[in-house]
């Protein structure tokens, strides 16, 4: 059976090249958190996830600082159990990496994203983004429901699919205590 292109891409990423890969990581330490990318790094990845070579679709790449969160130690009497530092965050670097470019690109619509490297520093993740005031955008039947009002800030909302993963809703058994929400259960959830 003859393998098409998407395939040859996907299997050269399951096993990069370190040397190369180390290479771009080099250089993307030196530049900004933000980075506007001309064409996706991953294309394989991110036309699984939606992207299309069109106008209105922005990928931006993004740095994110790896390591643990920390509370900053109580200066008042607590007792020793409450005393604690350490930080168990429930949110995946990669809703955390969504989140920022909702942030700070606030004319545009995060679709979904996808890692693309880590060194001992950071996390790289590449953002697929929609313009949704654009008529290329408002036009296309398949991608046209981002610009209704309902789909606006997703990441703060938890509605991309790393969002939805970390909130523990791709697992529907009645067990489980994240339906419909976390606050909802009283804080059971997870």
């Amino acid at each position: 059976m003859v393998k098409g292109l998407y395939h040859y891409l996907r299997e050269a990423w399951k096993k990069p090249d370190a040397k190369t890969l180390r290479e771009r990581m080099v250089e993307w330490r030196k530049l900004n958190v933000f980075t506007k990318m001309d064409k996706p790094l991953r294309l394989d990845r991110a036309r699984a996830l939606g992207y299309k070579d069109k106008k209105g679709f922005v990928i931006i790449r993004v740095k994110i600082e790896r390591g643990g969160h920390k509370r900053p130690r109580p200066t008042k009497g607590r007792r020793s159990k409450r005393m604690h530092t350490r930080k168990t965050l429930k949110m995946s670097y990669k809703w955390i990496a969504e989140q920022r470019v909702a942030k700070k690109f606030t004319n545009l619509e995060v679709l979904n994203s996808y890692m693309i490297g880590k060194d001992g520093i950071n996390y790289f993740f590449e953002v697929i983004c929609v313009d949704p005031s654009r008529p290329e955008i408002k036009n296309d039947n398949v991608i046209n429901w981002i610009t209704k009002p309902a789909n606006t800030k997703r990441p703060q909302r938890g509605l991309t699919s790393a969002a939805k993963k970390s909130r523990g809703l791709r697992n529907k058994s009645p067990m489980s205590k994240v339906r419909p929400s976390v606050r909802a259960g009283k804080g059971r959830g997870k």
